[in-house]
């Protein structure tokens, strides 16, 4: 059963396995999908399915999915899910350890460079949504002047505010409720910076 929890990445070969960009895709998918074969994400991520195997066995090693019970007749497929509701890279764990801090840094890049896609394939394709979708999007940028103690309580709350939403509209979804329901992509950087 996936673990409802978030799983705390502290090794450097899961680091480095979920950085790889592929992967990173695959795991995103199957987090959407909840369930899926290879080769059902082999159409969604435009790549050959015997690749997309590989990656996913590799994810698989490092426990960040595992393979879900038979969803269809053909007993032959591999059915895969993510083996946590998430996984998050602390910075007290990757501070100390100069590789570790190295490969969070490509983690951090490579999923940045996939949310600035995300985000300009909806602005690419924005007309072709319907005027409410176009209305329930959001887009804002605050510059606040907060200590270090208030940007980690901000981002506590703001993380429980989004898992409250998930949780919820998965439990709407497992009772049936799928009408009107889009993915959503909530991306938040929250940093310092000077001027």
């Amino acid at each position: 059963m996936t673990s409802p929890e978030n799983r705390r990445i502290t090794d450097l070969g899961t680091l480095k396995a979920i950085s790889h960009p592929l992967r990173m895709r695959l795991y995103r998918a199957l987090f959407v999908a909840r369930t899926a074969t290879a080769s059902q994400l082999a159409d969604q991520v435009d790549e050959a399915v015997s690749l997309v195997s590989y990656h996913l066995r590799k994810l698989a090693d490092h426990g960040l999915i595992e393979e879900a019970g038979t969803q269809s007749a053909d007993g032959r497929e591999r059915w895969w899910k993510p083996s946590s509701y998430g996984f998050s890279i602390q910075e007290e764990d990757v501070r100390d350890a100069p590789e570790l801090a190295a490969a969070s840094d490509a983690f951090g890049r490579t999923v940045n460079e996939q949310r600035v896609e995300l985000h300009r394939r909806f602005l690419d394709e924005r007309l072709t949504w319907s005027a409410e979708w176009r209305s329930a999007s959001l887009s804002s940028e605050w510059l606040p002047r907060l200590n270090a103690a208030e940007l980690s309580a901000l981002g506590e709350e703001l993380e429980a505010v989004l898992q409250k939403y998930d949780k919820a509209a998965r439990a709407a979804e497992a009772a049936g409720d799928t009408e009107g329901r889009e993915n959503v992509a909530v991306h938040l950087h929250a940093f310092p910076y000077r001027s």
